[in-house]
């Protein structure tokens, strides 16, 4: 492939109107998110096909799945954050170097922890618990799952390089060839359908690893062509100190984010389940809806870190503040309505999944407590997304630790369950209210709106309007930055698309 031959599609938020680039950026983030969320209930939907063991060792493999991307979301995290500012500068030749080295940094940490994962797997599988034939389905599962670990690092630098530099809709079609692969071949492996055989949760596992294979052959394929947002260039893949550095710095703690994230979220179920089957069964009822507002917000926030990184790139921070307000705005707006829904027909929201009335009636409260509050939340993962567009991966981390470990948990604690403690010396007693699950439902109400807060309150601070690159940290490697008419030369122009 030559250096000249044709413009790259990606959407340029430092020029034009905000709402309909923004518009542009996000609207194939959460139809992607929307995808990968249908693909996850398709696959738990197959897997109980086999049994009640192999719907609980896939469960149970959750958190420790979780954890794995959580690294590879850290690592893309950085990726997002340096390519979308080295793209608003006009410098698509190391944009394109950050991109190589993201590929070499996700396989060396991905190979390390799969060979990790599989030395230790059996040890692995007993600390959390997996037992009897829950123990058997886990291992044939998590087995696979390990080998597949590389392919899953890759399928996110692929999609972080092509949403940096603008082109969500190339990074949305890895998703639908992923997902849609894996939502095919699942009964097929799982349920041994035509000539395969029966292979379980081994099966499910089997799939996701073709599925990431024919994604990651595909990533390949659009990086080395070169006209879809950036370019992997093979000299690119020779390791820059400099570079990888700076991934690492940057994306730490994005994945350290994702670990307390996870945690949190098993902390919280465990809460739950002491209060009996109806308000868990309601609990999980209630995360999956409210997990399609996180899927739109995620994905508006992941779309508004390009929209930050390349206006910081560019050197124009109040666009990039603009960005957010208009990111935020919108899609409080839009959660805002998804709820007024929800508030008007809860228990029909809740029967769509379980007939039990005690469960329902669980669910109702949940979400009339809950639901006015989803669109706090969603502003505030927006503004996350801002911070680690601008590469200050460290304040979303804050964010996302004050939400959920200072705002939520510890409240929880306090407004659920019945204890006291008296303070020595001063004799005082401290008890807490004994609300039950009600408790736990308003400790993520109040964990929503007080992190709203302390979130505005940030971003209004503007501190994290500092750009991460700088112009003289080009590495002995990398091309000089240049005028963008300059670049055209090698690299053809970048196509603005405004629809």
């Amino acid at each position: 492939m030559g250096e000249t031959e044709t413009d790259r599609k990606r959407v340029d938020m430092t020029t034009g109107a905000i709402p309909p680039k923004l518009l542009a950026l996000a609207w194939p983030l959460v139809l992607g998110n929307l995808l990968q969320t249908f693909y996850n209930l398709a696959d738990m939907f197959w897997v109980g096909r086999v049994s009640s063991e192999a719907v609980a060792a896939v469960s149970l493999m959750f958190p420790l799945s979780w954890l794995f991307v959580s690294t590879a979301i850290g690592i893309t995290a950085a990726t997002i954050a340096l390519v979308s500012q080295y793209v608003g500068s006009d410098d698509d030749r190391l944009a394109d170097k950050v991109v190589g080295q993201t590929i070499l940094l996700t396989l060396a940490v991905s190979t390390v922890l799969a060979a990790l994962g599989l030395a230790f797997r059996r040890p692995l599988l007993t600390l959390i618990g997996a037992r009897d034939q829950v123990f058997v389905e886990a291992l044939a599962y998590i087995e696979v799952i390990f080998l597949a670990l590389p392919l899953t690092f890759l399928f996110f630098a692929f999609r972080s390089s092509l949403q940096g530099a603008g082109d969500t809709k190339t990074a949305m079609w890895l998703v639908v060839v992923s997902a849609g692969i894996n939502v095919v071949l699942d009964p097929f492996f799982i349920l041994g359908w035509g000539p395969f055989p029966e292979m379980g949760t081994r099966g499910a596992a089997v799939a996701t690893f073709i599925a990431r294979g024919v994604a990651t052959v595909a990533g390949v394929y659009i990086l080395l062509d070169g006209r879809f947002g950036v370019r992997l260039r093979l000299e690119d893949l020779t390791p820059d100190t400099t570079i990888l550095r700076r991934l690492v710095d940057i994306g730490t703690p994005s994945t350290i984010d994702g670990w307390a994230r996870s945690f949190a979220s098993v902390a919280m179920a465990g809460f739950v389940a002491r209060f009996g089957a109806a308000p868990t069964a309601a609990y999980g009822i209630g995360v999956r809806l409210m997990s399609v507002t996180w899927a739109v917000s995620g994905a508006v926030g992941n779309a508004t870190a390009t929209g930050v990184g390349q206006n910081l790139g560019a050197k124009t921070p109040d666009r990039a503040a603009a960005v957010t307000r208009t990111a935020t705005a919108g899609t409080m707006v839009l959660i805002g309505a998804v709820v007024v829904v929800l508030l008007a027909f809860p228990a029909q929201a809740i029967r769509i999944f379980v007939d039990d009335p005690d469960v329902i009636a669980e669910g109702v409260v949940f979400l009339r407590i809950m639901a006015p509050f989803w669109a706090l939340f969603a502003g505030v993962m927006v503004i996350q997304g801002a911070f680690r567009g601008a590469g200050n991966t460290k304040e979303a981390m804050v964010l996302s630790f004050l939400s959920r470990w200072v705002f939520r948990v510890p409240v929880a604690l306090v407004l659920a369950f019945a204890w006291s403690v008296t303070i020595p010396v001063l004799g005082l007693e401290i008890a807490a209210l004994d609300w039950g699950v009600n408790g736990i439902w308003w400790a993520y109400a109040f964990g929503m709106a007080v992190s709203f807060v302390v979130a505005v309150g940030w971003f209004r601070l503007g501190t994290w309007t500092e750009s991460v690159i700088d112009d003289d940290t080009e590495s002995d490697a990398s091309a000089p930055s240049r005028p963008r008419g300059e670049q055209a030369a090698d690299d053809g122009d970048v196509e603005s698309i405004d629809d």
